[in-house]
């Protein structure tokens, strides 16, 4: 678990020995790697609009005072996918400031086999974004409530692909109705839905 090559390694027990033992905030940007936000097919159809949400999410949070702790999560995917480790697929599409983290993940769930757990407190307040809504958007938000965080996920600032009905047809779920579902799905587990307009008091006491 290490930064990209652009940056230098940085130990995760370091950055903690360093950081405030218990932050109260956490942004964790969820895959925002390079394949993702590419040119639609290979990158996600709403990546014109979500990529600059999230952008502007990273920069209000950098800009806090104090600033919550930042996560950047990347998916390492197997030989031949898109997000296969070290291809440019994989990389990150904004690159981790000097105290922020960096977590390789396997699977939708983040925390699982990752030391994410051991970076953000099950006391932490988490804002959500990334990709994909309906894989592991899910499943780290999902993962997060059973740990007691509470989670807020920004619409506009998550996204997935169109979705094909195998089972009915073949037919075609767009991905906005895909990601308008989940958050449907997210809000009834408890997890707090905000807009872009809420930015402003994102990191601050609200």
């Amino acid at each position: 678990m290490s930064f990209t090559d652009s940056t230098p390694s940085t130990d995760h027990h370091d950055l903690l020995a360093h950081a405030q033992d218990d932050p109260e905030r956490v942004l964790i940007l969820l895959d925002v790697q390079k394949n993702m936000l590419a040119e639609p097919p290979a990158g996600v159809p709403a990546g014109a609009v979500v990529g600059p949400n999230i952008a502007k999410i990273l920069a209000y949070a950098r800009a806090a005072v104090p600033p919550p702790r930042i996560v950047h999560v990347r998916n390492c995917g197997d030989a031949g996918e898109p997000d296969e480790t070290g291809t440019p697929g994989w990389e990150l599409v904004h690159t981790p400031l000097p105290g922020e983290f960096v977590v390789d993940k396997r699977k939708n769930n983040a925390f699982a086999g990752t030391e994410l757990g051991k970076i953000i407190p099950a006391t932490s307040e988490i804002v959500m974004v990334g990709i994909q809504s309906d894989f592991c958007i899910r499943a780290t938000c999902s993962a997060a409530l059973s740990r007691g965080n509470e989670v807020l996920l920004v619409r506009g600032a998550h996204a997935t692909y169109d979705r094909i009905e195998y089972h009915n047809h073949g037919l075609i779920t767009s991905a906005a109705e895909v990601a308008k579902e989940i958050e449907g799905e997210l809000e009834e587990a408890g997890v707090h839905m905000l807009e872009m307009k809420d930015l402003p008091g994102l990191f601050t006491d609200r």
